[in-house]
């Protein structure tokens, strides 16, 4: 049996589920098997009303990756806000530049605080690596802009979102997940970063927010004095000691 004759027996048994435990397992089964052709019934069990499916349905399209991605940008539900939070939450995960603009919309715009939060943590999973580099600045700019401006969504757990985003922002390093980000790319914006994580550790309203917010604070600089003190460590290593003379000595 081949791959496209078992995706039609799995998608034939979503389709014919009876009962939500039944279909549940069966978008499991569809999504365990990490087939492209099912990219389009996973998609449509985002809106069936069943978290549990749902939450298959999102693990079986992160699988896939970046073959899922055009078809949850076209098939994406405007009008169901709990399959759009669940297809936002699946781009987040697979981190495709090319849902860049769907993200930035619905975590600035979006009337459901559940779409707006999927799109927050979206932007801070961003693979970079998959930007041209002429044009990696201005969409980092793009991104941190935006990312300030969510961090006073009045919804905390958007503003949560926000936070996580902007640590992972602000860190630098080779994560295959986010590049290089915007400490060795735009190292003059950092500091709105730092600046807006302190401002939201005085203000904000919600202790959550306020100790996720002192979490990243202490990732990043503790990443910044790893940085600040590896050259120095790397340097001792590769220093030869001396090896004190000893003249001719007696015989």
């Amino acid at each position: 049996m081949n791959n496209s004759e078992l995706a039609q027996i799995l998608i034939r048994a979503v389709e014919e589920a009876d009962s939500s435990e039944r279909l549940v397992d069966a978008v499991q089964e569809l999504a365990a098997a990490g087939i492209e052709e099912s990219v389009p019934t996973l998609i449509a069990a985002l809106g069936y009303n069943n978290p549990g499916a749902a939450v298959a349905a999102v693990d079986g399209l992160m699988a896939i990756g970046e073959a899922a991605v055009p078809p949850l940008l076209e098939l994406i539900d405007d009008y169901n806000y709990g399959a759009r939070a669940w297809a936002i939450r699946a781009l987040a995960g697979i981190g495709d530049v090319r849902a860049l603009d769907t993200l930035l919309e619905a975590a600035k715009t979006d009337f459901s605080l559940s779409v707006r939060r999927a799109a927050a943590r979206g932007l801070g999973t961003l693979r970079w690596h998959q930007v041209p580099s002429e044009k990696l600045d201005s969409i980092q700019t793009q991104v941190l802009e935006a990312l300030l401006l969510i961090s006073q969504d009045p919804e905390w757990v958007v503003r949560y979102a926000a936070v996580t985003s902007l640590e992972t922002l602000a860190m630098s390093g080779d994560n295959p997940q986010s590049g290089n980000a915007i400490a060795v790319t735009l190292p003059d914006q950092a500091s709105r970063i730092t600046n807006q994580l302190q401002q939201m550790l005085d203000t904000d309203a919600d202790l959550g927010v306020r100790t996720r917010v002192k979490f990243a604070q202490q990732k990043i600089q503790q990443q910044q004095h790893q940085e600040v003190f590896a050259p120095k460590r790397k340097l001792e290593e590769t220093e030869v000691p001396e090896v004190p003379y000893r003249g001719a000595g007696r015989r």
